[in-house]
């Protein structure tokens, strides 16, 4: 085989990832090819070990021999092979037509930081970085295949922060691909910062409630939505990257739900679902109730809750909405505060206004049940993003239900399934169970 078949037959098999880097050294009468994946070498030891020693040994032999002394050292014997290796860190040398294979693996899992806001038990903790070329390469080391495309943007007019966007060739939607790179085109911005502005910026419903992308901290999840044929945006300069298109049921799943059996996987998720549904739908079942249709509860249910309500000068609704609106303000205060005294603020904060407010009936105490049942409920959804939109969303139904009572609750509810039925996310419906990717085999799952 010539050069320039060799040459030709190496970019045949990598034609499909756009980071195979192509580079030539002559000198004198020597002259070797090398070609490896940029972001998964380690170039120092590339220019310690290869380019160095070249360029001071006489001979292409006397160069081979030494090659074939190092311990990195193994032959390239098949195609499989040769791309497996390559894209696990290793360097093709071409010397006198034949092919050679040298481990300069890159490994930045020292350099990430730990999860802080998906944390789970089992599984990795390692989280992004702040830097985009080791995201990319904590990525690359989790996802061999070649077909993986990294394409880089500059956006932002003042700081010109660079923007990753990796997909899977093989699995990628090429009309999804083809709508996020026309509305990254079009985003227009002096200075663009972090991945969430990235998500407000290519949202073209500026109004909408729901979360149309992830944002995850963890290279594992990325992985998965990689493989499901997704596309993942990360900004320099922030640790976390985003998931596009992305469906309802994306933002109720974790990563623990691939390691666990079955049955606790289905568990967890039933046990998700109840706490959305508690979150969103018992203040205002609890005003429509109390309010409107005091007989759906048993007698004896009922005249507990009147018990607890003698004294309370407000209406339900009044009660809700007064507790309601302190529990966002300790939510908010936990976000703010120093780690080091967020918790046991809140906590204790929580614990004094509870008393208080029972004490000098300013609300009564099944709201005080009702308002931390609703807080825990809350915390159970995984992604933030859609926990916001949940509390809004909740707001509304409590307004609505002390107008019309339980049939404007219904009707809400309806209303809701009905805006979320017309939503979509890069053209994909967001009520779909899941994604698939162009070419998805039975097996393949995502999240």
């Amino acid at each position: 085989m010539s050069s320039l078949e060799t040459v030709k037959w190496i970019n045949e098999q990598f034609k499909k990832t756009n980071e195979l880097t192509q580079k030539t050294l002559k000198y004198e009468d020597k002259h070797i090819l090398l070609f490896y994946i940029k972001s998964l070498i380690d170039q120092e030891l590339l220019q310690k070990l290869i380019i160095k020693p070249f360029f001071e040994m006489a001979t292409e032999n006397q160069f081979k021999l030494y090659m074939q002394a190092l311990p990195q050292f193994q032959e390239g014997k098949s195609t499989e092979q040769i791309q497996l290796e390559v894209m696990n860190g290793n360097v093709i040398i071409v010397i006198q037509n034949e092919i050679y294979l040298l481990d300069l693996k890159l490994s930045n899992n020292d350099q990430v930081n730990s999860t802080s806001v998906e944390t789970t038990i089992h599984g990795s903790q390692l989280g992004l970085s702040d830097n985009l070329m080791t995201n990319i390469n904590v990525i690359r080391s989790n996802y061999h295949k070649p077909s993986l495309c990294v394409e880089y943007l500059v956006k932002g007019e003042i700081n010109q922060h660079k923007v990753a966007i990796i997909y899977d060739n093989e699995k990628v939607k090429n009309d999804v691909l083809d709508t996020i790179r026309k509305r990254l085109q079009n985003v227009d911005k002096q200075v663009i910062t972090s991945t969430t502005q990235l998500n407000n910026f290519l949202n073209d419903k500026r109004l909408s409630l729901f979360p149309r992308m992830i944002m995850t901290e963890r290279p594992d999840r990325l992985v998965y939505n990689i493989a499901g044929g997704k596309v993942i945006l990360v900004v320099d300069g922030n640790p976390q990257a985003l998931a596009t298109p992305a469906v309802f049921f994306d933002f109720m799943t974790t990563m623990e739900d691939n390691y666990h059996t079955l049955l606790i996987s289905t568990f967890l998720r039933v046990l998700r679902y109840i706490g959305l549904f508690i979150s969103l739908l018992l203040p205002a079942l609890y005003v429509g109730i109390t309010s409107f249709a005091p007989e759906v509860f048993r007698t004896e249910l009922a005249l507990t809750i009147a018990g607890s309500r003698v004294g309370v000068p407000f209406s339900s609704f009044i009660e809700v909405l007064f507790m309601l609106f302190f529990m966002e303000l300790l939510l908010e205060a936990s976000i703010r505060l120093p780690k080091a005294v967020s918790a046991t603020a809140t906590t204790v904060g929580g614990l004094i206004l509870g008393t208080a407010v029972t004490e000098a009936s300013l609300a009564s105490n099944i709201m005080v049940i009702i308002v931390s049942a609703v807080a825990i409920s809350t915390f159970v959804i995984p992604v933030n993003e859609m926990a916001f939109s949940i509390r809004i969303v909740r707001l509304f139904f409590i307004v609505i239900t002390s107008v019309f009572g339980l049939a404007g609750l219904t009707l809400s509810f309806y209303v809701l399934i009905m805006y979320l039925v017309r939503l979509d996310s890069f053209g994909e419906p967001y009520l779909q169970l899941y994604i698939s990717p162009k070419n998805k085999s039975k097996s393949e799952e995502q999240i």
